[in-house]
């Protein structure tokens, strides 16, 4: 028998909106055994507690059709289920449900009682902006590639790139600790790179490595890039764990703008009817963990997404979220010179152009091409 409590409990509940697969009986009985599996995870007819049955177990607050096959499910929980510990808060989201078909995250509504015991990002959009000394235009971003280049072969194009005016000169994600370009060396030499062609242009052009690695490194490589001179990080949360990225965020003798790469991430999002929407996974996750920026693959790439897919990832990096900052959409996957427009368009100013590989195929002059990138979208800026 289960012994009776008292639960002392806010009355404060978080909500996820969940699309489920199916008829609307099909759909009624995923959502019902969602409100189970998320918390108790234990058969409800053997719990009579009433503050266990009223406090702890899910409660559907609305339940819409969206279309012939779909249905819409908001489900709440009490806030103190998450622990306030963005680890649990994400396994109480979505945790045993997300190994069933038919059910998807597809936003979340975290009240401000909740979302206090998240920093979110340290720079967000104004702030990364005011890093950066970018006032108004799109911020451009470049990737250093190809796996197999020396660190020495991999700074001269970060010196190069930031000759040409690029904001950001990232790692790709790639890039690790290989021996062919080991991180501490890349590191060192990338960051003098740029700070030496800074010297010269006057430029505030930053090198962000890809700080990925095995968890029990992930903080001292950070330090490390820290004291090297690097200017951001770039996580993978998919690899990395959302919450070891949250940790470097919160971490004050860090203190870097953070990039979220979407790799390992893919297959959350590519099941229209299964996993985490664009909108929550790109959007609302990262924010949770603190990135100032998302990647993401833009649509017409070499990528599947859909522009209405990537206008939910926009849509997730500024929807309101109590104190946490709205964030930029970093579009990239295959991007070229020849789509700034059909971008700016798009996406207007509150983005981060991310082109990497095309960078190199206009001409061997790499200051040049991106000296063409920076005049293209100041020209479109105007």
């Amino acid at each position: 028998m289960i012994p009776k409590t008292a639960l002392t409990l806010s009355g404060d509940r978080l909500a996820t909106v969940y699309k489920l697969l199916g008829d609307e009986e099909l759909a009624r009985t995923k959502a019902n055994a969602i409100c189970i599996e998320q918390t108790v995870e234990f058969p409800a007819n053997l719990i009579t507690d009433d503050d266990i049955r009223g406090k702890i177990f899910g409660q559907i607050e609305s339940f819409e059709r969206v279309d012939e096959a779909h249905f819409e499910a908001k489900i709440s929980y009490a806030i103190e289920s998450s622990g306030f510990e963005l680890t649990q808060l994400l396994n109480l989201i979505f945790g045993n449900s997300s190994i069933k078909p038919g059910i998807r995250v597809e936003r979340l509504e975290l009240p401000e009682s909740l979302l206090q015991a998240f920093k979110g990002p340290r720079f967000g959009r104004n702030g990364l902006r005011k890093y950066l000394g970018v006032e108004k235009r799109p911020i451009l971003c470049t990737a250093l590639k190809p796996m197999g280049l020396s660190a020495k072969s991999l700074a001269d194009y970060a010196y190069q790139f930031a000759l040409g005016g690029i904001d950001m000169i990232k790692d790709d994600h790639g890039l690790a600790d290989q021996s062919f370009s080991p991180f501490e060396e890349r590191v060192e030499l990338c960051a003098a790179a740029v700070a030496r062609a800074n010297a010269e242009t006057g430029f505030k052009s930053i090198y962000i490595p890809n700080l990925t690695a095995p968890a029990d490194q992930m903080l001292r490589k950070a330090h490390f890039a820290k004291k090297a001179g690097a200017g951001g990080l770039m996580i993978s949360p998919g690899l990395a764990g959302f919450d070891i990225m949250r940790q470097i965020v919160d971490e004050d003798k860090i203190a870097l703008p953070i990039l979220s790469h979407p790799a390992f991430q893919g297959s959350f999002v590519i099941n229209p009817d299964s996993g985490i929407s664009h909108h929550a996974l790109f959007g609302q996750f990262a924010r949770l963990a603190g990135a100032d920026a998302t990647i993401f693959p833009n649509h017409g790439g070499r990528f599947s997404f859909s522009k209405e897919e990537c206008q939910s990832i926009v849509n997730g990096t500024e929807v309101e979220m109590s104190h946490l900052k709205p964030i930029f959409p970093a579009p990239g996957g295959g991007m070229s010179l020849d789509r700034l427009k059909e971008m700016r368009e798009f996406y207007g100013n509150e983005v981060i152009y991310l082109i990497g590989g095309d960078l190199h195929s206009y001409s061997d002059d790499l200051i040049d091409n991106s000296r063409r990138f920076r005049k293209i979208v100041n020209n479109s800026n105007a």
